[in-house]
């Protein structure tokens, strides 16, 4: 049946696969039903009206297999317009109602150009931060302005002597924000300032990014700040702030500059094997689709309980193709340490942006010399 052009859906449509628990494939089949409704019209399958909105507005189930032991894999297409060429519009259809059930997780989204191309994705991406920081042929390399309590000054002198030992990014810790010690104004300008001046010493293109998340109604205005004072990029934790807030930054053309997402608070949505959304699809994906250039998230083996799998998901998630949506850096932090920088390269590869944090410091007590080590181990 065609749509009927008055409703003017135009048969498009995208696809979002769910893992499903259930003892048996009927019940999966019901499950998957469920949502196919809840995420779409929200009411009772019965009295929804016959034609268009039964047929086309409705999610439909496309596939459903088993997947493992009490585990099947469902895909449910939904038409575009249901969208409405919003990122907060296209996530809530994805998974908005249906997350608050347990034993339902996204998996992965195939998404049509006719919707993609609503949305600009990363204003950098990988070849574009490369450009930005003139390193072209070798993994990135970042660390965090750790601990909270120092001053700004303290601060600003840290990013100093991690520019100069030739660090690419000196980014804010996360835990960051406009505490009496540090300000954030004062914090922004002088690491800037502190890193322009290493910049002028050494010839190369590092960059300062400080933690704009905070109050919705100063989010921006800090962000356009960080622009002034000659920032070189910014960071921001999506999932305090909002996902669509980081997606209004990459796209503002007064800010400009490229975005590091950060992973605080978005732990519960992919820890549990069974519910919530998959590492590829938050991490890798969505990162993109609301306009990150760089992802990160706590590597295998470090403090945190991501698998190796779990973060080569993500890595494959940066860089799946998305129409236009341009590829960007996983960047595995969370308990790293220089050790494991041979190993880590070998899976990566250059296309990674390696966090070095606590780690960086207990190199030594010379922390432009543990730098340039640093640096050297894969330069």
């Amino acid at each position: 049946m065609l749509p009927n052009p008055s409703l003017q859906i135009s048969g498009e449509r995208f696809t979002v696969v769910y893992a499903i628990r259930a003892a048996s494939e009927g019940e999966a089949l019901a499950r998957a039903k469920d949502m196919a409704l809840e995420q779409t019209v929200e009411f009772p399958e019965e009295l929804v009206p016959p034609g268009d909105i039964l047929q086309h507005v409705v999610g439909r189930i496309e596939s459903c297999r088993p997947a493992g032991e009490g585990r099947f894999e469902a895909a449910i297409s939904y038409a575009v317009e249901t969208v409405g060429g919003e990122l907060p519009q296209l996530l809530n259809v994805i998974f908005g109602n249906s997350s608050i059930k347990a034993g339902l997780r996204v998996e992965r989204l195939e998404l049509p150009e006719s919707l993609l191309v609503d949305f600009h994705g990363p204003r950098f991406g990988r070849d574009g931060l490369r450009e930005h920081l003139g390193v072209h042929n070798r993994p990135l390399l970042c660390t965090a302005l750790k601990p909270m309590g120092l001053t700004a000054r303290d601060m600003a002198d840290l990013a100093y002597q991690c520019a100069l030992g030739g660090i690419d990014i000196i980014k804010d810790d996360h835990g960051l924000g406009d505490q009496p010690f540090a300000p954030y104004w004062e914090r922004m300008q002088r690491c800037s300032e502190a890193v322009l001046r290493a910049n002028a010493e050494t010839g190369r293109r590092s960059i300062y990014m400080p933690n704009v998340t905070g109050p919705a109604e100063k989010v921006v205005e800090s962000a356009r700040f960080a622009r002034q004072v000659g920032a070189g990029g910014i960071l921001i934790c999506p999932g305090i702030t909002g996902i669509d807030v980081m997606r209004y930054l990459a796209d503002d053309e007064e800010i400009g500059l490229p975005i590091m997402s950060h992973p605080a608070l978005q732990g519960n949505f992919v820890t549990s094997p069974e519910s919530g959304i998959s590492h590829y699809a938050l991490f890798g994906q969505i990162a993109r689709l609301a306009g990150a250039d760089a992802t990160i998230y706590p590597n295998w083996g470090g403090r945190f309980a991501f698998s190796k799998a779990e973060c080569e998901s993500i890595a494959a998630g940066t860089e799946v193709e998305m129409g236009g949506l341009k590829p960007i850096f996983p960047t595995p932090g969370g308990g790293m340490t220089l050790e494991r920088i041979p190993e880590l390269f070998e899976v990566y590869g250059k296309d990674v942006i390696f966090l070095v944090g606590g780690g960086l410091f207990k190199q030594g007590p010379n922390l432009v010399e543990n730098c340039r080590h640093f640096l050297s181990m894969i330069s």
